[in-house]
């Protein structure tokens, strides 16, 4: 193995366990500041979710690292993805914690919402920077659904949400469930096609999940507001599966990941 490949291997590995010690920080720092304001109970039921959560990521980070070069884990754009999905994983304890204390409703706004604000900054800096990789593209994936799945879920235990909102959740995993059993079944898959709508709308949902979660606003307009918001979202999972499955044409392909 040559020395260029020994240091890749070791700054992957660093990158891991940076990732891991960092995941510990945040369940030891969010368990202290919920006991603080709410009780010793409520800090171990996010603890337990939130840790579940931070596995997770760590697992995924440690399997994936070798899809480019091991050292493009600590690339700068990967570490703020990272840090975004610690992110995430702190939003999700929430679910199993009441919002009774003034500091608790603000935190799964103040936590996703900083999270969709490194979203645009490591896009940004890869480009900048030329060093979007493979790993990084899983990473922002991964975390992106994830975001999406966990901050729907919080809104809607603290009745922040309407349950119909989930279905953007699900809209993901039904996309790509379809498309899997379709390969399974030798089927063909069309191309994506591009779409001048698709990222933007994304940013749409983000920033709307982000302003629902924050107790600024009451629930009676939020509620209303989410169901004409997330109307066109599941519109274009529902065009991209048709493209990708030729009822709307297309080249037949090997993609089809939205």
């Amino acid at each position: 193995m040559s020395g260029r490949n020994v240091r890749e291997r070791r700054l992957g590995a660093a990158a891991v366990t940076a990732t891991a010690v960092a995941a510990a920080g945040v369940a030891v720092g969010g368990w202290t500041l919920v006991a603080d304001a709410t009780t010793r109970a409520a800090a171990n039921r996010w603890t337990l979710v939130t840790g579940a959560v931070l596995a997770y990521e760590v697992g995924f980070l440690a399997y994936h690292v070798d899809a480019d070069r091991p050292g493009a884990a600590a690339a700068p754009p990967n570490l703020v993805t990272l840090a975004r999905g610690l992110l995430y994983a702190a939003t999700a304890g929430f679910l199993v914690v009441p919002p009774s204390a003034p500091a608790v409703r603000w935190a799964p706004a103040v936590c996703y919402g900083t999270g969709v604000a490194l979203d645009f900054a490591d896009g940004r800096l890869a480009r900048r920077t030329g060093r979007t990789t493979p790993l990084g593209e899983r990473l922002d994936h991964a975390f992106d659904t994830l975001g999406f799945l966990v901050a729907p879920l919080v809104g809607v235990a603290w009745g922040r949400l309407p349950l119909a909102y989930l279905s953007l959740s699900a809209a993901r995993y039904v996309y790509r469930a379809g498309v899997g059993w379709r390969r399974r079944r030798e089927r063909p898959v069309a191309d994506l096609p591009a779409s001048r709508v698709r990222r933007p709308l994304a940013a749409l949902q983000m920033g709307f999940i982000t302003v629902a979660l924050a107790p600024a606003l009451p629930a009676s307009l939020v509620h209303p507001a989410s169901l004409v918001v997330v109307a066109p979202s599941l519109a274009v999972f529902a065009r991209d599966y048709l493209a990708v499955t030729g009822r709307l044409g297309g080249r037949i392909g090997r993609r089809g990941d939205g």
